[in-house]
């Protein structure tokens, strides 16, 4: 994700999410600034995406996309700036990072590189102007949390539990996403 001026009626802003604009903090995660900001995140989508899917499935693919997405998006919401206008797909791409060293790491994998490309990609978060640090640290940590309730549950509850924390990290966006809300508009 990137901080920028506002330009965009989707972009991530905290004045219109308040104002009951929340589509915002999804819309965001589609939209980016300029066209080397979505090909390294379109890159990055194509490295790790693929074998990701193939390993979750469809549907649990999709939704620890648009968790992390979200995720991302509501760390953005909570933590950044009450002036930042945000956009890209960085949330959702840290998730899946950090997806694929939880998911490596259960399968006995080396993930040694992995872990590399998490650590090079905070530095710069931390160190490049204008990145959402926090549209990055909140995706990756959802894109871990996920992670863990979709391939560390016994087997035979596995799908339940799966369903359950999903659904689970969902209300407990919106009920962060009401919190903050509430407490800008009131």
């Amino acid at each position: 994700m990137a901080s920028r001026e506002i330009e965009s009626e989707l972009v991530l802003w905290t004045p219109a999410v308040a104002n009951g604009q929340i589509y915002r903090l999804l819309t965001s995660a589609f939209l980016h600034y300029g066209p080397m900001h979505l090909l390294l995140n379109m890159w990055a989508l194509y490295v790790v995406g693929p074998e990701l899917e193939g390993l979750l499935g469809r549907v649990r693919y999709s939704a620890l996309y648009l968790l992390s997405a979200l995720g991302g998006s509501v760390a953005v919401y909570l933590l950044a700036p009450i002036t930042t206008a945000t956009a890209g797909a960085s949330g959702a791409i840290f998730g899946l990072f950090g997806a694929t060293l939880v998911i490596g790491r259960r399968l006995r994998m080396d993930v040694r590189a992995v872990g590399v490309v998490i650590v090079v990609n905070l530095i710069f978060t931390f160190t490049i102007p204008h990145i959402s640090w926090q549209g990055h640290v909140g995706g990756l940590i959802t894109g871990v949390l996920v992670a863990f309730a979709y391939v560390y549950p016994p087997q035979a509850s596995r799908t339940r539990i799966q369903a359950v924390a999903s659904l689970a990290l969902l209300a407990l966006f919106i009920a962060l996403i009401w919190w903050r809300t509430a407490e800008l508009v009131y």
